[in-house]
């Protein structure tokens, strides 16, 4: 049908990847999700100083952004619904 990057879990709720595309897809969000945080908090911490509240909160409203557009994604590149499963038990 299409081309899943993502499978539903065995156990749980959610998806785990099921190619590289989907291994590439979360370790692109981990990067994403480091880069928004570098100028804002992790380099003034560093440097000894304290994040300014304006950088908080865009850093906050980006990871929110790119959280919600990776579960966006997840859910789209995922063969088959979401929902709790327990391992093949009904």
């Amino acid at each position: 049908m299409g081309d899943y990057w993502f499978k539903p879990k065995t156990y749980g709720y959610g998806a785990a990847p099921a190619n590289w595309k989907g291994w590439a897809a979360g370790a692109g969000f981990i990067v994403a999700t480091w880069v928004i945080l570098w100028p804002w908090i992790l380099s003034p911490a560093l440097a000894g100083k304290e994040p300014s509240p304006a950088g908080i909160v865009a850093t906050l409203a980006l990871i929110a952004v790119v959280t919600l557009g990776f579960i966006w994604l997840c859910k789209v590149k995922t063969d088959g619904a979401w929902h709790w499963r327990w391992g093949g038990k009904t």
